[in-house]
């Protein structure tokens, strides 16, 4: 034996350098910016987009650029793109600012324009790492709708107070299909209808109205979207059954009414591409504690009142 100490081996130099760690929440401020201005625009013209297209289909002369510089009309546009953006800001940011708590990495918001009735396809964020967790994965899930829905809640409020009532031989107009929540606040302000008279939602409600929609087609529990996130920490590998009856039930309204038409075939490619499974995490077979499950049930509550067959009644004749 020995006292004298004997240095460790030095580790052998590596010929190439390390790579530096991967930054994260590093975002591209321009595309963003981009994406955000120009549906900015879609919403905000999109109440007399359609007056222009079928004026110019009708052989009638129409110049669009007077509109553009018009503050009477692009008022009345910012009263519904300025709560409908609002509510889109405030679905994806709850997702986003609980990706940062956890800590995983996603995009800023990316708003989607489109010459649509609503002026666009709603927002997306990027999440760009797995969920490190199920409380994680509820968590993230769960704040957008969440935090869409009760940013809509006002602005239903209000726009249904500057709603109003007229007889439906003088209302125009494309009809909309009515979720629970919509009655509920027509019926708060106005009581009930009768028979010859039509609610004409001011912009602001119609705003609220398309929040409602987007948070109810969110809330399917179908996939990854964010009802199918909530569905998998709820009912681990069962969710996919849940997928499978979601798809079914959409495809079935798209033979009912060319309204789900679209959202039919953007769940079967998502079936397609990745399947009815959602991607596990390591504690899958954790249940949910008891806060959890309630606020899911609360997410089905929202589901529920925010849920309409019929989106948009002009096209099954309603």
């Amino acid at each position: 034996m020995t006292n004298e100490y004997v240095p460790p081996p030095i580790p052998p130099e590596v010929p190439w350098p390390l790579p530096r760690p991967r930054l994260k929440f590093q975002h591209p401020w321009r595309r963003h910016i981009l994406f955000f201005l120009a549906t900015v625009v879609t919403t905000t013209t999109s109440g007399w987009l359609p007056e222009v297209f079928f004026g110019a289909l009708g052989g009638l002369f129409f110049n669009p650029l007077p509109l553009l510089t018009s503050w009477p009309i692009i008022k009345q546009g910012l009263w519904y793109s300025v709560p409908a953006l609002t509510i889109l800001g405030a679905h994806e940011f709850g997702h986003y600012g609980y990706c940062r708590k956890y800590n995983v990495d996603a995009t800023l918001p990316y708003f989607l324009p489109a010459p649509v009735l609503t002026g666009t396809l709603g927002a997306v964020i990027r999440i760009k790492e797995p969920f490190p967790s199920k409380k994680a994965l509820f968590d993230i899930g769960i704040a957008g709708p969440i935090a869409g829905f009760l940013m809509l809640l006002p602005f239903l409020y209000f726009g249904m107070e500057w709603s109003q009532l007229v007889p439906k031989s003088t209302a125009t107009g494309i009809p909309l299909g009515e979720p629970l929540l919509l009655k509920a606040m027509s019926w708060w302000h106005f009581g009930k209808l009768g028979p010859d008279t039509e609610v004409v939602l001011h912009p602001m409600a119609f705003a609220a109205w398309f929040g409602t929609i987007a948070t109810a087609l969110n809330l399917l529990p179908f996939g990854q979207l964010d009802g199918g996130h909530i569905a998998y920490a709820a009912l681990g590998k069962r969710s996919s059954w849940a997928s499978i009856g979601t798809l079914a039930v959409v495809i079935a309204l798209a033979f009912v009414t060319p309204s789900w038409v679209l959202w039919a075939v953007v769940l079967t490619a998502m079936a397609y591409l990745v399947g009815f499974s959602h991607p596990r995490i390591y504690d899958e077979h954790e249940p949910l504690d008891g806060k959890r499950i309630a606020v899911a049930i609360f997410a089905l509550l929202m589901l529920i009142v925010c849920f309409t067959p019929f989106p948009i009644q002009a096209f099954w004749g309603g």
